[in-house]
């Protein structure tokens, strides 16, 4: 595999991936406290992992951000049969439980490969790496919390979610932003042919850096791991 003097990284289903435990009791909290037609927890289960599904899909469509708030409003309408009344709903309390959960169910490493391969690519003086990630019910300030209790944080260089900046892959302004964020102390000359983006989704992740003007690597969703880019 070519070197690269900068590695920009997708994060979800390429670095991480959920805890089963969390999804189970994500949606446990949506089932116990805001389901007023005691719908089942198979039934409010499916709606979480539907609305996630189809954020997803709006966030790469129109290139823009659906915050956490209104997916989990999403959520718990649809769970109520679309009623509108939001009033009295303290979202930042539901964020912050939901949080609570994900720490207590962390997310996972990928692969067992993941953390060797990001050390050999810091270790050796001449690249950069970083995340460039689309989000959905999890923020960018607290992946940034996960990265550290993973031990990923370490090795990357600069991180960027979409929840802050208002922009999703495969959006070439969001691409842009992180080509302008690679330090060019480290770099003094840097041309597009030695940046690459690594991701699982053909989609964000690879018509995306293609639109910038990078080289892509997809892993994960093929029979490609990490472990190709040492």
């Amino acid at each position: 595999m070519e070197i690269y003097k900068h590695y920009s990284f997708d994060l979800w289903l390429t670095l991480i991936k959920s805890n089963p435990q969390f999804k189970l009791e994500r949606a446990r909290l949506f089932h116990s406290k805001y389901n007023s037609f005691n719908k089942s927890f198979e039934e409010v289960a499916t709606i979480v992992r539907q609305v996630d599904l189809m954020v997803n899909s709006m966030n790469e469509k129109t290139g823009k951000n659906i915050d956490a708030d209104e997916m989990c409003l999403m959520v718990i309408s649809i769970i109520n049969n679309y009623h509108p009344d939001f009033s009295g709903m303290d979202m930042e309390s539901l964020y912050n439980e939901i949080e609570t959960l994900l720490f207590n169910y962390l997310p996972l490493l990928y692969g067992d490969n993941t953390i060797n391969t990001l050390a050999k690519l810091k270790a050796s003086g001449n690249s950069t790496v970083s995340i460039l990630s689309n989000t959905g019910f999890i923020r960018g300030k607290t992946l940034r919390k996960v990265l550290t209790a993973l031990e990923i944080a370490p090795l990357l260089d600069f991180q960027l979610y979409s929840d802050e900046v208002r922009l999703s892959k495969p959006n070439k302004a969001f691409f842009q932003l992180m080509l302008d964020t690679i330090d060019r102390k480290k770099h003094k000359e840097i041309e597009l042919h030695e940046i690459v983006h690594i991701g699982d989704n053909p989609v964000a992740d690879i018509l995306g850096a293609t639109s910038a003007g990078i080289k892509s690597v997809l892993i994960n969703s093929n029979q490609q791991t990490i472990s190709c880019l040492i």
